[in-house]
């Protein structure tokens, strides 16, 4: 209490109000969106009204559809861990430790996962080996009697997320690998070890670390999957996720107690994993004993035959990752006729899918509302963050700083659906808190989702920029006779500006393409890019000017995400962003 009054002592009237409007608005943002929506999820799972019970687990166990997206859940999370980790150590070792040809151009196809993805990747690979896909279709005019759904279920889904997570592998693991330090490779080398030794007993040491906690991340993102199986898993194949969303735009209240419990589920697990992940973390890495570190020198692959083999396997692997966009962009400029018979023909390619969609409302609405979403949401997310870091930054170690940082990473821990289920059963009905109206079908609730979930990201990021700051240019700052105020917007907040719009941009590219809070709180007139780009591609089969407006989406979005990559990482901007 004595600090308290020191404290307010030394503030100004207008910072005293500023920070009271502070405390205002975090409280309200932090119990009406995050903890009541929560203690309201739990209360859908244990209350009835007869009061406490576990009627709803009791109803999970009975049904068969649950049950059995959670048995799919439980057996895609660890297979697919296994599979993306296989492969996406193979990308790593093909392109920074093995001497390769065309490394760099292999590089670039491994990469492409990081402009693309969720539910446009999925419509991608459907587009190749779906139904009606490409590679279906050639097969068909060899083999007539082949089965043309080949493409779905648990192994279609399984092929497709391998492919697709392998991102994280790809920035986290090659950075590791840089490590790692040649010195000690050559010293085993020339005790007389062989390659396969130095790699599993010099090099992997330094990998695990990263590559635990990219294991343990593939292993929630195969628990929350939900575009994959919903375009390609099929009646035969369905994860929690998708159970959640049919579940909670039922109209029955036992469907939606359903949908409660199973995202209670969910974030369990998913908390029981990021637990597992920080306890790693903690364990500490792999330290070089060398004092001076050197660049590691790509290694020649002794084996003849081995070389060939891993060659064939990279170019494999990239053949894999580089067709559904080529094929994507390609088809982009073709003719509805040429794209319902999955053929090119150079002579027909024109701007016209392009222009219906710049000229049409209906066609590029869903492109703008996404794009406005995930301007806003990234402009609050950055204001708000800044605003708690400099708080957290001027209170270290107070009770409440320590509040507001952990009650702003608390989405860190639960899945996106669970956040998403919480807000649709809060404000389905009117809440004093929320001024006395329902938000359920309103275009605000998507956007409180979007600030929700991209918070813990930006706060991390943030808070560890304002934490590496030189505590002498704010003291120099204060010397000089400036303000507080004053000191952050001229001293402060320009050295941490390259971050903060670094940290933006790639909030704003995730956002861009999200389905999975999209699909739970869009505004039925005002659909996402998400949204609208799985509902075509459900009809991909039949509607060949839909897939034409679904390449024009998935073309532009890529080229937005390779515009913020660049200028987050090709621009000096990999500096900004430390942990």
């Amino acid at each position: 209490m004595q600090k308290l009054r020191i404290r307010l002592a030394r503030m100004t009237p207008g910072q005293i109000a500023l920070t009271a409007v502070m405390a205002v608005v975090f409280t309200w943002f932090v119990l009406a969106l995050l903890v009541l929506p929560l203690i309201n999820l739990l209360r859908t799972v244990f209350f009835t009204e007869t009061g406490f019970s576990f009627e709803t687990f009791e109803k999970l166990l009975k049904s068969k559809k649950a049950m059995n997206s959670l048995k799919n859940s439980f057996i895609l999370a660890p297979t697919l861990s296994v599979t993306v980790g296989f492969v996406g150590i193979s990308l790593v070792l093909i392109t920074e430790y093995f001497d390769i040809k065309g490394a760099k151009i292999l590089r670039l196809g491994y990469l492409t996962t990081l402009i693309y993805g969720g539910v446009t990747l999925v419509s991608g690979y459907k587009f190749i080996y779906g139904s009606n896909g490409i590679l279906t279709t050639a097969l068909r005019q060899v083999f007539p009697d082949m089965d043309i759904n080949w493409f779905q279920g648990y192994w279609a889904v399984l092929f497709v997320m391998t492919f697709s997570c392998t991102s994280n592998h790809m920035i986290f693991l090659r950075n590791a690998m840089r490590s790692v330090d040649f010195q000690t490779v050559e010293a085993a080398r020339n005790m007389g070890a062989g390659q396969g030794y130095i790699l599993r007993r010099v090099v992997l040491p330094v990998l695990l670390p990263s590559l635990f906690a990219v294991t343990i991340l593939t292993f929630i993102t195969g628990l929350c999957a939900m575009s994959a199986p919903m375009l390609v898993g099929g009646t035969g194949f369905q994860t929690i996720n998708p159970m959640i969303h049919d579940f909670a735009n039922m109209t029955t209240t036992s469907a939606k107690s359903l949908a409660a419990v199973l995202s209670l589920v969910l974030g369990l697990a998913s908390m029981i994993l990021l637990a597992i992940m920080t306890a790693i973390e903690r364990r500490g890495h792999y330290m070089s004993v060398s004092k001076v570190k050197t660049k590691i020198t790509k290694q020649k692959i002794a084996n003849p035959v081995v070389n060939v083999l891993v060659h064939i396997y990279a170019y494999v692997l990239f053949v894999i990752y580089v067709i559904p966009v080529v094929m994507i962009v390609l088809f982009s400029f073709s003719d509805t006729q040429h794209i319902q018979m999955r053929s090119l023909d150079f002579r027909t390619f024109s701007l016209e899918n392009y222009r219906t969609l710049l000229s049409s409302v209906s066609a590029y609405k869903p492109f703008l509302t996404s794009i406005i979403y995930s301007v806003t949401a990234a402009v609050v997310v950055g204001l708000m963050v800044v605003l708690a870091c400099r708080f957290i930054q001027k209170r270290r170690d107070s009770i409440s700083a320590n509040v507001l940082e952990y009650s702003l990473m608390l989405p860190w821990l639960l899945p996106t659906t669970m956040i998403a289920l919480s807000l649709m059963l809060a404000f389905n009905q009117p809440r004093w808190y929320m001024f006395n109206r329902p938000l359920i079908g309103t275009l605000i609730l998507l956007l409180f989702g979007y600030v929700i979930i991209k918070l813990p990201f930006t706060m991390r990021m943030t808070k560890a920029a304002f934490f590496s700051l030189d505590n002498a240019l704010e003291d120099a700052s204060r010397n000089m006779g400036a303000g507080e105020f004053y000191t952050f917007r001229r001293v402060i907040f320009p050295v941490i500006l390259p971050t903060v719009m670094a940290i933006a941009a790639l909030n704003f590219n995730g956002l861009l393409i999200d389905y999975d809070m999209s699909a739970f709180l869009y505004h039925p007139t005002t659909p996402t890019l998400g949204v609208k780009i799985k509902s075509l591609t459900e009809d991909m089969g039949t509607n060949p000017n839909g897939m034409a407006l679904t390449f024009v989406y998935a073309v532009l979005m890529m080229i937005i995400s390779a515009v913020v990559l660049y200028l987050v990482y090709g621009r000096g901007g990999k500096d900004n962003i430390k942990e």
